[in-house]
């Protein structure tokens, strides 16, 4: 009996009732060499991120979040606590075949194509041809390459080699997608394009866990955030409510008369006003971001 490919495998990518992934204590710390002091990269992280949501992972460098990239994709082992991706063990054979991974640097073969390179990352997920060849024309013309996908990936711009990297980690049609720096390098009709197929991949069901340093693009597509400073969890929320001033309320108002704004609420009527909107003031991302490193000891940067 010939064996099914994992796109057509029946075994679903883990326990459908458990989260995406799922972190208890979750610790790492690198051994220190030639009498250096060890490193605690990662310091008891409890996570848990939904099925189906956006999920931004943020922090200045050295917070720990490409350590926990690696730590949920099996790339290292934690020095304690415990972890769950698809409701398995990270690393697990069959979870990754339902995984996306684009790292912050392609590394991407210079003398292929865009159709060579999805055609040779097809292969390894062992889909059959037909449909590899359809996933391959959906997906240059989904990251917007169709005018360059003859030409050799060592050609490419920056803003090239993130798109075709980022439809190198969809070939697989992922359950779970890491996305570290999924912008970068491209211009703002290319970043609007990208978090438009971010947005639509949540549509279709995916979980999508991104890292950024661009806060404006995590707070535009991501449902709640995690900020990290030197290895410890400061915040994990909704950005909705983060970002809300909830000990401020504003009014919108239409055609109100400026004579009116001293005793607002008794003549609204009065001034057959109409109330558009009453609700709590947002702040920024960046706000938000800069507040809590900036608190946290230690939390000024030297660049």
């Amino acid at each position: 009996m010939t064996k099914k490919p994992p796109s057509q495998a029946t075994d679903p990518a883990g326990d459908p009732q458990a989260p995406a992934i799922r972190t208890t204590g979750l610790q790492k710390i690198y051994k220190g060499f030639f009498g250096r002091h060890p490193v605690v990269a990662l310091q008891g992280l409890n996570l848990e991120i939904r099925r189906g949501e956006v999920f931004g992972l943020l922090g200045p460098n050295g917070s720990g979040k490409t350590t926990t990239v690696k730590l949920l994709l099996g790339l290292i082992h934690p020095t304690s606590g415990s972890a769950e991706v698809l409701g398995r063990k990270p690393g697990n054979v069959l979870t990754n075949q339902y995984i996306g991974f684009l790292p912050e640097e392609s590394y991407l073969y210079q003398f292929l194509n865009a159709d060579e390179t999805l055609d040779f990352y097809g292969r390894l997920f062992r889909i059959p041809r037909r449909e590899r060849k359809r996933r391959i024309h959906e997906l240059i013309d989904l990251v917007g390459l169709g005018h360059a996908r003859r030409r050799a990936v060592k050609g490419y711009s920056k803003g090239m080699g993130r798109r075709i990297g980022l439809a190198q980690a969809l070939i697989n049609d992922p359950e779970l997608l890491f996305l570290d720096e999924p912008t970068s390098g491209l211009d703002p009709i290319g970043t609007r394009e990208i978090k438009n197929l971010i947005l639509e991949l949540k549509r279709r069901g995916k979980t999508v866990l991104m890292c950024s340093h661009l806060l404006a693009d995590v707070e535009d597509v991501c449902d709640r955030i995690a900020i990290l400073q030197k290895g410890v969890l400061k915040v994990e929320s909704a950005v909705s409510d983060l970002l809300t001033v909830k000990d401020v309320t504003q009014i919108r108002v239409r055609q109100l008369a400026p004579d009116a704004l001293e005793h607002l609420k008794s003549i609204l009527a009065e001034h057959n006003a109409e109330l558009v909107e009453v609700s709590n003031p947002h702040s920024t991302l960046e706000k938000l971001f800069l507040r809590i490193v900036g608190a946290a000891p230690g939390g000024t940067r030297r660049d």
